[in-house]
């Protein structure tokens, strides 16, 4: 298979998957007011699609005369487990997050679900295998943490001050003010799924190559999501049926398919070329700082999509443009000394 050899193309890999992670959900947003677990349908048909496309064509190139079944069957048991589970919990997590995008949308579903994640990965890595400098890591923690909370307050009072608007004109269904509690359990939610066994298989010397184990993980959680329906959580009415596979479905306009489709095809673009740069040469790989920052800044990309191209905080009073943009300064600073702890590891 194709592995990249040089920095160049570590690099233009890992931008690629940056761009494609943190710009997936926009197509979404571009499918309308469309339930987002008929959507899922066609985006598991794209990740399946993108899956098997990556396997027979640069799955089977390479130097070293292996083909991508030859690679898969290298593997042992284990391996194959940790790849099930990880595409079982990912995908659950995946799912949740979309669920907290239809209701809260990518500017504060990503920062506090995947944020959260972090946190969590990090403290699961430091636990299990000490590396780093703790008081790095845990100082980017707390930078994180308050992003998250940075976020959660914009969203609250950006939702209480729409549902004043509408209050005002006569258009509210109460004059009750907004309870946001059902967004943030759904993100809380994702976070806890997302951060599962991504690297499992090649943490255990697994003889998967990249593209076999995202093959193998995506086509199994490509099927996980034609039969797992997760209960609706967006106040928006469908314009078909109530049941994700009826009428409803097959009556919505073939471009939503084909947005689905395509986020499908970016999200496993972002998988397969992350996957590929993380299994470049040690000579070839980005330093730890920029690696990890490329890795993980898909999420202030994304919150940016949701703030300047779908306008989520619209209207917004300058209290909530304040904690948007401290939200990002925070999330960013986090990612930047997280980035840092290998490199001072003697000081800890």
């Amino acid at each position: 298979m194709i592995l990249p050899q040089t920095n160049a193309a570590v690099l233009f890999l890992a931008i690629l998957s940056l761009l494609c992670w943190g710009s997936w959900a926009n197509t979404y947003k571009l499918a309308g007011k469309w339930r987002y677990e008929l959507y899922y349908f066609d985006f598991a048909a794209g990740v399946i699609l993108a899956a098997f496309v990556y396997a027979l064509t640069v799955g089977n190139l390479g130097y070293d005369g292996f083909s991508f079944v030859d690679d898969l069957m290298h593997a042992g048991k284990r391996q194959w487990l940790y790849g099930l589970m990880g595409g079982v919990l990912f995908n659950l997590g995946n799912m949740i997050l979309m669920s907290a995008i239809s209701v809260a949308g990518m500017a504060l579903a990503f920062p506090v679900g995947i944020g959260v994640a972090t946190i969590v990965g990090i403290a699961l890595s430091f636990a299990a295998r000490s590396t780093g400098n703790p008081a790095l890591l845990f100082a980017g923690c707390v930078l994180i943490a308050a992003a998250i909370v940075a976020a959660a307050l914009a969203y609250r009072f950006h939702s209480i001050l729409k549902h004043e608007v509408l209050a005002r004109a006569g258009k509210a269904a109460s004059t009750r003010r907004p309870n946001p509690s059902r967004a943030s359990f759904w993100r809380w939610q994702a976070a806890c799924f997302w951060f599962v066994l991504p690297a499992a298989g090649q943490g255990q010397r697994s003889r998967h190559r990249p593209r076999s184990l995202c093959r193998h993980r995506r086509f199994r959680r490509g099927r996980f999501r034609l039969h797992i329906r997760v209960q609706r959580v967006s106040d928006e009415p469908s314009r078909g049926r109530r049941t994700p596979g009826g009428a409803g479905y097959l009556q919505e306009h073939p471009i939503q398919h084909l947005l689905g489709v395509m986020g499908g095809v970016l999200w496993s673009t972002g998988m397969v070329a992350g996957l590929a740069a993380a299994s470049a040469p040690a000579e070839a790989r980005l330093g730890p700082v920029a690696g990890y920052l490329v890795a993980q800044g898909y999420t202030l990309i994304a919150a940016l999509w949701g703030v300047l191209l779908w306008k989520e905080f619209k209207g917004a009073d300058l209290r909530v443009k304040a904690l948007a943009v401290l939200m990002f300064l925070l999330f960013a600073g986090g990612l930047l000394v997280i980035s840092q702890a290998s490199l001072h590891v003697r000081a800890a």
